[in-house]
């Protein structure tokens, strides 16, 4: 559903903002968290995981999620 930019700019801004809470059962880097995001359809779905699991792999993608904002915008005029 997302592009992989899109999961990466998600993932970032979650871990900050579960860091920013200072709970005291929260790590102090690198929490660990999977945030599932069902869209509209029931085949279009992600799954959000933390950046620093992919630190020494690239992570699959998948080429329609790749360019699917481009083609929405050119289908929208924007």
């Amino acid at each position: 559903m997302f592009s992989k930019n899109e999961k990466i700019y998600l993932a970032g801004e979650i871990e900050k903002l579960l860091l920013g809470l200072h709970h005291p059962e929260m790590p102090s880097m690198k929490p660990e968290f999977l945030l599932h995001v069902d869209g509209k359809e029931s085949w279009s779905w992600a799954d959000i995981e933390p950046n620093h699991h992919f630190e020494n792999k690239e992570p699959g993608i998948n080429k329609f999620n790749e360019i699917s904002r481009d083609l929405f915008k050119r289908k929208e005029g924007i």
